[in-house]
């Protein structure tokens, strides 16, 4: 049984609680650690440590942080199957996806921020001879990140790293289901030399550390990512208290697929939109639109295309789908796929709950599941399920398809499959969605502007949007 602590003030302590969640391996679907459940009490520790540490932090040169968060990148490197192994424990993924996306994503945000910061400039215009204005920035002091469970380290340095980098203070939140590689990241932040109460990492519920990192009147600015429902309530409390926000929350993102498409590329990135990570990626493809006079060609290469994932260990190497995070989102994707039945889907693959022998026995695992014969504007089609269930429904025009994806409540990502160029461009600029993909998915350049339209959330995180984000901006105007 492992036991994990909060990281306060660059030390490992017990919650004030001296209470604990119980932490799952959901491949085994059994307790394997002790979470902290941690409250307002904890979070106003950290702040009282992070506040002390700002004035000497937010001084330290821009050349300095970086070099310590380029440390902290090489000793995470530096453990990487550690990592990986934890987070595959922790979250139900195959480890080959933990090894070979999840951490070096981890990394590859350390070390962009730490050099991206670096070279974020202000501004400076000459109105006349005499007048010239200039932008300044500073960092806002103690900002609160809350991060999710399907991503876990990937979306926890997303968040951190570039309010570090500007030279804030961070009360950090990991998902309670996944929160053993957060703590271990600790461990490197000392090790780097990551001055204490610059980063405090507090585990516990959302209804306990969320509500007090949204709450707390020194805590400036709120970024998080998660569920749509969590991100109002997040507004709802910090609107009013004039704190800045960024919210990245759900998806029922559409993959739109033109009868002109590259037919096998297509089927196979299709494939992997849907089932990658379980299909718990805010950016899968769930509604997979296809245009009626190849409909019946697609379905045929993508069941076959989609029955090569196989369910399994996530330590074994052939592994293509893991476990789901946790026992309420299991039920979750079960009681949807009832649902489908209900309002008249057909499944064609999958549907079902996967028994596995050996060690894995008891865990929650789903087979990728295909369904078709569901109308667009039907719950399964417009709620997001966030699991490896897909949705085929045709369509005739490009006219027919703008409306159906652009129907639901969310706008987050979009995938469309066409050789037309024209074609492609004109559907994109149409699509109300934050981010959209022509013949590919999930290609991210970290320089790239990343969030979403509608209830998909509030601003933008990536490049040099969430450099921004983590600052307070000041126009200096001279008159010579």
């Amino acid at each position: 049984m492992q036991r994990i602590l909060n990281y306060i003030n660059g030390e490992y302590l017990e919650p004030v609680s001296r209470g604990y969640l119980e932490g799952y391996n959901p491949a085994l679907g059994s307790v394997y650690s002790e979470v902290p459940d941690s409250d307002e009490r904890d979070v106003e520790l950290a702040v009282k440590a992070a506040e002390e540490a700002f004035e000497q932090w937010s001084n330290f040169t821009q050349e300095q942080r970086s070099d310590i968060l380029l440390r902290i990148a090489q000793g995470l490197e530096a453990r990487m199957e550690e990592f990986a192994l934890a987070e595959t424990n922790d979250q139900g993924k195959p480890l080959w996806l933990s090894r070979a996306m999840d951490i070096p994503r981890a990394v590859s945000n350390l070390k962009f921020y730490a050099n991206a910061a670096l070279n974020l400039n202000g501004e400076f215009h000459k109105t006349d001879n005499h007048i010239f204005n200039y932008t300044l920035r500073s960092p806002i002091g103690v900002v609160g990140c809350i991060s999710p469970w399907n991503l876990p380290l990937y979306l926890f340095t997303w968040k951190i790293t570039p309010a570090l980098a500007m030279g804030n203070c961070v009360i950090a939140k990991p998902s309670e289901i996944t929160p053993m590689t957060a703590s271990m990241l600790g461990e490197v932040c000392s090790a780097a030399g990551l001055p204490k109460g610059v980063l405090n990492i507090i585990h516990g519920l959302g209804t306990k550390v969320g509500s007090a990192i949204t709450a707390h009147a020194k805590i400036k600015a709120i970024s998080f990512t998660g569920g749509t429902k969590t991100g109002a309530e997040i507004s709802r409390i910090a609107a009013p208290m004039f704190k800045k926000m960024s919210l990245e929350l759900g998806g029922k993102n559409p993959n739109i697929i033109f009868s002109d498409c590259d037919f096998e590329k297509t089927v196979k990135i299709s494939a992997a939109a849907a089932f990658t990570n379980q299909g718990e990626i805010c950016l899968c493809g769930s509604r997979i639109f296809v245009q009626e006079t190849i409909y019946e060609k697609f379905k045929i290469s993508f069941i076959e295309e989609v029955k090569k994932r196989t369910v399994s260990d996530p330590l074994i190497q052939s592994s293509k789908l893991g476990a789901i995070a946790s026992k309420q989102h299991f039920e979750k994707i079960l009681s949807y796929i009832e649902l489908a039945k209900q309002e008249g889907g057909k499944i064609l693959l999958g549907g079902e709950a996967v028994k596995l022998e050996g060690r894995c026995v008891d865990g929650w695992f789903i087979a990728p599941t295909i369904i078709e014969g569901l109308p667009y504007d039907c719950r399964v089609n417009q709620e997001e399920i966030f699991g490896p269930v897909v949705t085929l429904v045709p369509f005739t025009t490009e006219a027919e398809v703008l409306m159906m994806a652009n129907s639901t409540p969310y706008g987050l990502a979009c995938t469309i499959f066409t050789e037309n160029l024209s074609k492609a461009h004109r559907v994109a600029a149409k699509i109300e969605s934050g981010i959209v993909w022509i013949n590919c998915w999930l290609e991210r350049d970290l320089r790239t502007p990343f969030g979403g339209v509608k209830q998909s959330g509030v601003g933008r995180e990536g490049g040099f949007e969430a450099l921004k984000f983590f600052t307070e901006e000041k126009n200096v105007c001279v008159k010579i």
